[in-house]
């Protein structure tokens, strides 16, 4: 019955994850911190209700492996190309300065080089999930600090291949030379490099034959068993399990089936991964932190500074301004699951002992508490911490004293390329302001009207002239950056018409109270496409169409934003359903009834609608008679219900009605 224990200790950890997900949620805090408090708490050093973790870590396990299969399938190639510089130079400079700073801290203070070198890459990573969380929460995937932010982490995460093949040879550092050390990597990464050429050619075809199955439960099993089964092959060449499962993500990331795999996987893995966050809290020693609280807290300060301060200067290298490299700081400030997994790998290995893995995992999880709550400061810091490090410009340099009525566009995205492309088009002037460097660089080359700067900023406001123009267009995607240079803009011009884009309706209440003249939400106006779209197909005449579209923009889309929309302020539509309605149909010379008479074709017989013209050769042949042939090039003009009509088109296109 001992046995059994291990799904008591299971449902007191499902019971509490349930409890946090639901708790942070409402406070706004990734569930991952929950599940290291709840781990804490629950675990042989707190209330002692889960006593063995050794079953616990064996699960634990299996969700690194599958955490570490999502990212290699979640990583596609063309995705790594399209923000190459961000993910090499700004991952590259915080990931090595962070791990050679820390390495020279560890070293000089007496601790082993192996584990020092350790040490320092466990302070390197930052977590994945809670600067996705923060990002996505705030709606700030697509702005500057979210795109860099998802950009060293990208690079973090696929740093954790070469950290896990080189752990096995800093566990021997001290009866190793350097040529063996090497020769050691140099196996290591042939392995893996054998592996993935090995399973590019014959994973793709077991997947592909398990899909023809079209069967879910042999889909599901077949990935799982595909992902084990390369975890265990890479486990038996001594190298990790997690490797071997990052192989098989990045396999199957490029075969048409990645987005099924990932929906039936994702589950399974945050299952999973409950289990493997809640047993790393576990493991937590919670009076060794409260003997030790004061090293513990000043160790968390350290590190969260410390590694805020290198990704500034890692950001800033890009000439981003100091507003998005702070951001971008304190997002990934914390330490990240990957340093938990790497430590439990380095305990295995005597990388690291028992005292400094409790300092470890004490520090870290406070990195990741205090990060989403610092972060949640972020309108404080874009109004009064933005301007710190930014570049002062001479007006003289860039103001054009004959601009005046013109149009500013801020952000240079898919929004603003099209905007300026028309304004340029009609000869009205504008001007761009646009925050990555790289793109003002290419564009400028090109003749654009564009300059490098922060909208938010009021210095560049005026450089741009923002007291004589007429418009001005928030097309960027940085929610923060939206609203202070709204309230900056009305600030140097009331008159301004101001026009914003948002993703969300949530935002628009605000916006507009901010001063913003129109607000246009992306959701919305996917909303209006649609329900535009169906009424077409149900033949509403366009003017009908295009005043229930106006109706609903009325007023920043007021009625829209109504949980409880009275639908009866539109015109009854039902009205026009009811009513009959003329439509026309093109005979193409691939149809196939060319020649027919409309006897022969009988269409107010099978459908109730009549054919009650034909348009041949530009000439309109009125009432036509039952022997009259349908020929290539005619138009007909069809007169009947809307129902009638569906179904005379679908007879008249190759459809069968009895």
């Amino acid at each position: 019955m001992d046995n059994l224990l291990i799904i008591q200790d299971i449902v007191i950890i499902l019971f509490f994850s349930i409890a946090i997900i639901f708790l942070f949620n409402k406070v706004k805090v990734p569930s991952i911190v929950g599940f290291l408090i709840a781990g804490m708490i629950i675990g042989p050093y707190g209330l002692k209700l889960i006593k063995s973790v050794d079953e616990i870590e064996v699960m634990a396990e299996i969700g690194v492996i599958l955490l570490l299969f999502t990212i290699g399938i979640e990583v596609s190639l063309s995705q790594i190309i399209r923000i190459k510089k961000l993910l090499v130079v700004g991952g590259g400079m915080q990931f090595f300065l962070t791990s050679f700073i820390s390495f020279i801290i560890f070293y000089s203070i007496g601790i082993s080089l192996s584990q020092s070198i350790f040490f320092s890459f466990l302070i390197s990573l930052s977590s994945t999930a809670i600067i996705m969380k923060l990002l996505v929460d705030k709606n700030e995937v697509d702005s500057p600090h979210g795109k860099l932010s998802i950009a060293i982490s990208l690079f973090q995460d696929l740093m954790i291949v070469p950290l896990f093949l080189l752990l096995p040879i800093l566990s021997n550092t001290g009866s190793t030379n350097i040529s063996s050390i090497f020769i050691r990597v140099f196996f290591a990464f042939a392995i893996t490099a054998l592996l993935i050429i090995t399973s590019k050619y014959f994973m793709r075809p077991i997947v592909h034959q398990i899909a023809k199955l079209r069967l879910r439960e042999a889909f599901t099993i077949g990935i799982i068993f595909l992902i084990l089964g390369t975890a265990y092959i890479t486990h038996q060449a001594g190298l990790s399990f997690a490797i071997g499962a990052f192989i098989a993500g990045l396999i199957l990331s490029e075969t048409d089936f990645n987005h099924q795999i990932i929906s039936e996987i994702v589950p399974l893995k945050d299952a999973f991964n409950s289990l493997f966050f809640v047993s790393v809290g576990l493991l937590v020693n919670v009076q060794f932190v409260f003997q030790n609280s004061l090293m513990i807290i000043s160790l968390t300060l350290l590190i969260f500074l410390f590694k805020v301060l290198i990704i500034i200067i890692s950001v800033s290298f890009l000439k981003y301004p100091f507003r998005t490299a702070l951001l971008a700081g304190i997002g990934l400030g914390q330490v990240g699951e990957f340093s938990f997994i790497l430590a439990l790998a380095g305990t295995n290995l005597g990388l690291i002992s028992a005292d400094y893995y409790n300092i470890f995992l004490s520090s870290s999880i406070f990195t990741m508490i205090i990060a989403p709550i610092i972060y949640q400061l972020e309108p404080w810091i874009a109004e009064k911490l933005g301007s710190v490090g930014s570049r002062k410009i001479s007006e003289e340099r860039f103001i054009n004293p004959n601009l005046k009525d013109h149009v500013i566009i801020g952000g240079f995205g898919v929004n603003g390329k099209n905007l300026a492309r028309v304004l340029k088009e009609t000869g009205i002037r504008y001007i761009v302001i646009e925050l990555n460097p790289d793109t003002v660089k290419k564009e400028k080359i090109k003749g654009e009207h564009i300059v490098y700067g922060d909208i938010s900023k009021e210095d560049i406001l005026r450089i741009v002239g923002a007291e004589k123009a007429k418009i001005i267009v928030f097309a960027v995607s940085d929610p923060i950056v939206t609203k202070v240079g709204l309230k900056n803009v009305k600030k140097i011009n009331p008159h301004i018409y101001a026009l914003v884009r948002t993703q969300y309706v949530n935002e628009v209440e605000e916006l507009i109270k901010l001063g913003a003249d129109e607000v246009i939400p992306e959701e919305f106006e996917t909303a209006l496409q649609i329900f535009r779209k169906v009424l077409q197909k149900y033949h509403i005449p366009l003017n009908v169409i295009m005043q229930q579209v106006t109706l609903l923009r009325q007023e920043s889309y007021r009625l829209m934003r109504k949980d409880d929309m009275d639908v009866s302020v539109l015109t009854h539509l039902d009205e026009f359903l009811a009513q009959g309605l003329t439509e026309t149909f093109y005979i193409s010379e691939n149809n196939s009834n060319i020649n027919k008479t409309l006897s022969e074709l009988n269409l107010r017989a099978k459908t109730n609608a009549s054919i009650i013209a034909i348009v041949r050769e530009g000439k309109m042949l009125p009432n036509p008679s039952p022997k009259e042939k349908l020929l290539a090039g005619d138009t007909l003009i069809i007169i009947g219900t809307h129902q009638s009509v569906d179904q005379a088109i679908e007879l008249l296109s190759g459809g069968i009605f009895e």
